[in-house]
C-alpha cells in the first residue's frame, strides 16, 4: 500500500533491496521516466567519512518531455529537477522502503506558474501510477 508523506509517496515493498532497485527502475520506465542518476549513499558516506549506512540509494527520475515542457517555461526549475526516488534498506521491519518525491509539493516553492502547476500535475500522476503498481 502507497503511504502519502509531507514530501511525496512512500511504498514499502517485502523484497530485498537490490530488488526493489530493479523494480523501481522498472516502473518509472512504464511511466516514461528513466533514471539519469544512481546516488549510492552507503559507499558515499563510508569513502567520505568513513561510516556505516543502511543500503540507500537516491535515483534522479526525468520525464523528458515533462522537463522539456517546464523547462521551456521556466529554466529556473532546472533547479528541482529531476525527480528524486529514494530507495533503502527498512532496518526495523525488514524489506526495502521506496520513497518518490511529490512534483506538486516541488513546484510549490515557485511562485504561481499555470504550466508548471500543469506540468507538476501530470508528473504526479505519473509517480502515483508508479507507487500504485510498486504495492501491488
Amino acid at each position: 500500500m502507497a503511504t502519502a508523506t509531507q514530501l511525496g509517496i512512500q511504498v514499502h515493498l517485502d523484497i530485498p533491496y537490490e530488488d526493489a532497485i530493479e523494480q523501481v527502475t522498472a516502473a518509472l520506465k512504464t511511466q516514461g521516466f528513466g533514471v539519469l542518476t544512481s546516488i549510492d549513499m552507503k559507499a558515499t558516506l563510508k569513502n567520505r567519512l568513513d561510516v556505516d549506512f543502511r543500503k540507500y540509494t537516491i535515483l534522479g527520475a526525468c520525464n523528458p518531455p515533462l522537463a522539456h515542457r517546464a523547462l521551456s517555461n521556466e529554466l529556473a526549475v532546472g533547479l528541482l529537477l529531476p525527480c528524486n526516488v529514494i530507495v533503502y534498506e527498512d532496518e526495523e521491519r525488514g524489506g526495502t522502503v521506496v520513497s518518490l518525491g511529490d512534483p506538486i509539493t516541488m513546484i510549490g516553492l515557485i511562485d504561481d506558474n499555470s504550466v508548471l502547476t500543469e506540468v507538476a500535475q501530470e508528473a504526479r500522476a505519473r509517480i502515483e501510477k508508479v507507487a500504485a503498481a510498486l504495492a501491488q
